[in-house]
């Protein structure tokens, strides 16, 4: 999340002198970084998407194939929660209406520290919510075999026995790891069959799998090219409304970091990491280290968590540390005769051996998880 020092703010204005206002005003104060004024609002959409601003200004009186309420309602309808300060004139007053995409107004002419300060006041805002309302949770790993899919359903039903409104999203849209592992039949619904204009609540809940367990669950499309159909917009809209319906989503994610996966990510407060400690893993999970750092992840999004933490193979935790620069957030332990029943008969192990130390470990990291900050120390239950 943003801070003051650090508001990434992108900007629709077509009349120059406006655009050069903007400009003057920020080019004496460090707290706000401009992206780009864009002319065209009809670019501005897909801009946004790309560059991940934290703002974005748009000019009431915007011209264009694209006009300015026109642009104001399609971020709306974008789903991509990104706040919008509507820039007008005296002539044309505007009220603050967040449900239509206002969520602050700035009236011409304004002041450098009217600028700063209603930026601020966003941002302030949408980390409150964000402290309050759901959280979206990724779980990723660069490698399969890793237990990802096992450990992300798991999750989703400890943060249920928790008393959290829980969906869980199957991100593998090619192979629909989550409906193999639960043996959902094959005309289930999956994320396909939702509207691909504006996606409703009553849409979604029609498409949801009900799984014995207590999670509502999104399934991936039952064949491999149906994957193809599915955009990042798509995603983008669906996690918005989710997030609107539930205190918690859990994302069974792709091992590649492809444009689908990276828009799950994107839409995450949290990534969580699965690593083993093999020297593959550790290599992979280093190498997207490196490649989450120059997307612009901070540090605070990304967790990881060390499955089978007590079947080192030669590597352990002081070697992970090396690699990483930091400590894993959470430690399971092994379980193998557990975990194999659970997932052949297609049940969560939490429910099936509730007091396993393998249990144990997932529901505390879950419950740190929706505290909405790292472990101290890592979670682990050993034998």
């Amino acid at each position: 999340m943003a801070t003051p020092s650090s508001i990434r703010l992108l900007v629709a204005e077509d009349v120059p002198q406006v655009s050069q206002h903007i400009r003057n005003l920020l080019s004496v104060q460090s707290q706000v970084k401009l992206l780009e004024v864009m002319g065209d609002g009809s670019k501005v959409v897909e801009a946004a998407r790309q560059l991940k601003p934290d703002v974005i200004m748009v000019d009431l009186l915007l011209q264009g194939k694209l006009k300015g309420p026109q642009l104001i309602a399609a971020l709306k309808a974008g789903g991509a929660d990104i706040p919008v300060v509507v820039l007008t004139v005296p002539q044309h007053p505007v009220q603050r209406d967040p449900a239509r995409g206002v969520d602050a107004v700035l009236t011409l002419p304004f002041s450098g520290f009217d600028l700063v300060n209603t930026l601020g006041h966003l941002m302030r805002e949408r980390e409150a919510r964000s402290a309050s309302a759901c959280r979206v949770i990724s779980i990723f790993s660069p490698k399969g075999g890793v237990g990802k899919t096992t450990i992300a359903f798991n999750l989703a039903v400890s943060l249920g026995q928790l008393g959290v409104a829980t969906a869980l999203v199957d991100g593998s849209l090619q192979y629909g790891d989550l409906r193999t592992l639960l043996k959902v039949p094959a005309d289930v619904p999956s994320m396909l069959d939702l509207p691909t204009d504006r996606v409703q609540q009553s849409d979604l809940r029609d498409v949801l799998w009900k799984d014995p367990a207590g999670v509502d669950i999104l399934l991936a499309p039952p064949r491999i090219e149906m994957a193809e159909m599915i955009s990042a917009r798509d995603i983008e809209k669906t996690i918005s409304l989710l997030r609107q319906l539930y205190g918690a989503v859990i994302i069974d994610t792709s091992v590649s970091l492809s444009e689908l996966t990276l828009a799950f990510l994107d839409a995450s407060d949290v990534v969580l990491e699965i690593v083993t400690y093999d020297s593959t893993t550790i290599r992979n999970t280093l190498a997207v280290a490196e490649a989450f750092g120059s997307i612009g992840y901070s540090t605070a999004k990304l967790h990881y968590l060390v499955n089978r933490a007590d079947s080192s193979g030669g590597l352990g935790r002081d070697d992970l540390v090396r690699a990483l620069g930091r400590a894993a957030d959470f430690e399971v332990p092994s379980d193998g005769r557990l975990v194999v029943q659970a997932n052949n008969e297609g049940m969560p192990f939490v429910v099936i051996a509730p007091d396993a130390p393998v249990s144990q470990s997932i529901r505390q990291a879950a419950a740190v998880l929706m505290g909405a900050r790292p472990a101290s120390a890592p979670a682990v239950a050993r034998r």
